[in-house]
């Protein structure tokens, strides 16, 4: 069952990223259970939050660039409309591995904030129709809960239309 916590000065890079920026959020926690088929689907029925404002965080390859796209789990990432939204030609899903050594993170627990590499991001201009969206904190069983501009402004995040239903 999701249990609430109270924002720490300590955790992962993502939860210092918005302590230090004195950035308010909510962070929930969850027993991950490892055979879970999808980390945002299993993140959202744990914590009881539509699937709709639960943001999974995926890093792209856009034209040799590594780029990270936030969209709802309830949906899937466009790959044209990222490579648009930063004015490239073509994307691609980066590979795992190269994903996170740069973020610093592993699969299943990579957060738009706190990455080893600042990576340019794009979130889905979905998130801007909920007063707060969750992300990961940076673990696999660990979410925050921010505001959409919050995430925009920490991360210089461009909105765009890059999720589908």
């Amino acid at each position: 069952m999701a249990k609430k916590q109270k924002k720490q000065a300590g955790g992962t890079p993502a939860t210092v990223a918005l302590t230090t920026a004195g950035v308010p959020y909510t962070l929930h926690s969850y027993d991950h259970d490892p055979a879970s088929p999808s980390y945002g689907e299993e993140a959202a029925e744990a914590l009881g939050v539509s699937p709709d404002r639960v943001f999974k965080t995926l890093v792209a390859d856009v034209d040799g660039e590594l780029t990270v796209a936030v969209v709802p789990v309830a949906g899937q990432l466009d790959l044209k409309a990222l490579a648009s939204a930063v004015g490239g030609k073509r994307a691609t899903m980066a590979d795992p591995t190269l994903a996170e050594r740069t973020t610093g993170y592993v699969r299943g627990g990579i957060s738009p904030l706190g990455q080893r590499k600042r990576l340019r991001t794009v979130l889905d201009a979905s998130a801007s129709t909920h007063e707060t969206i969750c992300i990961s904190a940076g673990r696999r069983g660990l979410e925050v809960e921010l505001t959409p501009t919050a995430l925009t402004t920490l991360t210089a995040a461009v909105l765009a239309h890059i999720g589908r239903g």
